[in-house]
């Protein structure tokens, strides 16, 4: 194992979106073993701070690799298009007027049953943009425009969030 490698290769995985979460998950466990502190106890005080640097490396790629969004922004980055999300917020008008119109719903929201039907836009609209994902990073290569889809699917995550909160409070 090489600290430097980047995640896909620290675990094994090909360097594409899709991957079979099963199997992360696996190699997580698997990487975890070979470099758990307990197994260097023997080995002294420097053998045991470079496999707690290993477990925390692991640790790190695991979180990136199990999340979509985040596997998708990684890739992004890996490809040399970064997200940059706190200074590139240039969205497709469309989506623009779309979230206006969430926004809008989510205010005018007053029952459960409207929030739940506003997530359940919201869902669909995530698992649009995920399939939007892997064809822009998988098929055709774009990470330009896949640095896009993962700023839109970072808001439709956090407006979900925010719908899941005033659910949360009505049902209180």
């Amino acid at each position: 194992m090489n600290l430097q490698s980047d995640d896909f290769e620290l675990f094994g995985l090909p360097a594409q979106f899709e991957q079979d979460r099963a199997l992360i998950d696996l190699r997580w466990k698997q990487l975890q073993r070979e470099a758990h502190p307990d197994r260097f106890a023997n080995q002294g005080a420097s053998a045991q701070r470079l496999a707690m640097q290993w477990s925390v490396r692991i640790n790190e790629a695991y979180q990136r690799l199990k999340d979509p969004l985040k596997r998708a922004a990684y890739l992004c980055e890996l490809r040399g298009a970064p997200i940059r999300a706190n200074d590139n917020t240039a969205m497709p008008a469309d989506f623009l007027i779309q979230q206006i119109q969430w926004r809008e719903a989510l205010d005018e929201a007053a029952s459960a049953a409207a929030l739940e039907a506003l997530l359940l836009e919201t869902e669909d609209r995530r698992e649009r943009l995920l399939a939007q994902l892997a064809q822009e990073l998988d098929v055709m290569g774009n990470a330009q425009q896949a640095a896009a889809s993962v700023r839109s699917l970072m808001f439709v995550d956090r407006f979900a969030q925010e719908v899941d909160s005033r659910i949360d409070q009505i049902c209180a």
